[in-house]
């Protein structure tokens, strides 16, 4: 332990002579630590917009799995009975907590995104629908299914099994969405790391001859283009994330009412922990690029 942290404040603290071999500004150094900022503020953003959109599909889920929806369809004379009738029905039947029926102005309210404000609920057929509770393990299905039918002929229960299954599966789609994105934005710093660093090698082929010559091994000259493009890539990932925090911090929240996957895209409590560790990450990406490049690099020139 004590050797693995020695190792690790020598390959910070770095060698003079041999940081010399690599170029500490010019074009090499912008495109890594603009790479580094660039992946790293488009990982925070796919990121928060997996983690957003799975709270959402789960909240939704949860929701709908205590929720039924119970909607009689009958003549306009039929419908107050059959309606006291469910109700009856619902209030005796185990599991569940309350049975309401909307009012007119309930249920305008829910047909207005559809239709519009204007819709004469008065001149159409609009069926009465009841919001059901759950408690506890929930209500047997199959049986008030057959209790209904007897009873109320009109009524059609709905438990949200069709929309819950869905959500729970896009939920787990978002998730997965989200981690490839993030191992392809991975892949992609390698990618750039890598040709910033042939380039750098390319461009000091000269210096690296003149330091064989001397007796520098190339593990000594590895070393030092490994932690100059490590520190550049942590330097520019940990100015992303800094930036793209902020940028999320700034985001209009999610109105009351308004769930959507397009509103509310952020990070939340203990979400924002998972910025943390980027900077370190695209810094062990850096490394492992650089060290495989140079050592390439090095065996063709030998």
């Amino acid at each position: 332990m004590k050797r693995a942290a020695w190792q690790a404040l020598s390959f910070l603290a770095g060698d003079v002579q041999a940081d010399r071999t690599v170029p500490p500004t010019g074009f090499t150094a912008r495109l890594t630590l603009f790479t580094a900022a660039a992946m790293a503020l488009l990982t925070v953003f796919a990121l928060a917009l997996s983690l957003a959109t799975g709270r959402l599909a789960a909240r939704w889920g949860e929701e709908l799995a205590q929720t039924s929806t119970l909607r009689i369809s009958a003549p306009a004379e039929q419908l107050a009975a059959q309606t006291a009738a469910a109700l009856d029905v619902l209030r005796t039947t185990p599991g569940i907590a309350r049975a309401r029926a909307l009012t007119e102005e309930e249920e305008q309210a829910l047909l207005t995104p559809w239709f519009g404000p204007d819709l004469p609920l008065d001149a159409l057929p609009i069926p009465q629908l009841i919001e059901i509770e759950e408690e506890g393990d929930g209500y047997d299905a199959t049986g008030l299914r057959a209790r209904l039918q007897a009873e109320v002929p009109g009524a059609v229960l709905d438990d949200h099994t069709r929309w819950r299954e869905p959500l729970v599966a896009a939920a787990g789609r978002l998730r997965a969405l989200g981690a490839l994105a993030i191992l392809l934005i991975g892949a992609s710093t390698a990618a750039m790391i890598t040709l910033a660093a042939q380039s750098a090698l390319s461009a000091n082929a000269q210096v690296i001859r003149v330091l064989r010559l001397v007796g520098a091994r190339d593990a000594y000259i590895t070393r030092a283009f490994v932690r100059r493009f490590t520190l550049r890539a942590l330097t520019g990932a940990a100015a992303g994330t800094l930036a793209s925090g902020v940028l999320l911090a700034l985001l209009p929240g999610a109105a009351r009412g308004t769930d959507s996957f397009l509103t509310g895209i952020g990070l939340a409590g203990a979400d924002w922990l998972w910025l943390l560790p980027i900077p370190p990450l695209a810094a062990a990406v850096a490394f492992a690029a650089t060290r495989m490049a140079a050592r390439r690099m090095l065996e063709r020139q030998s």
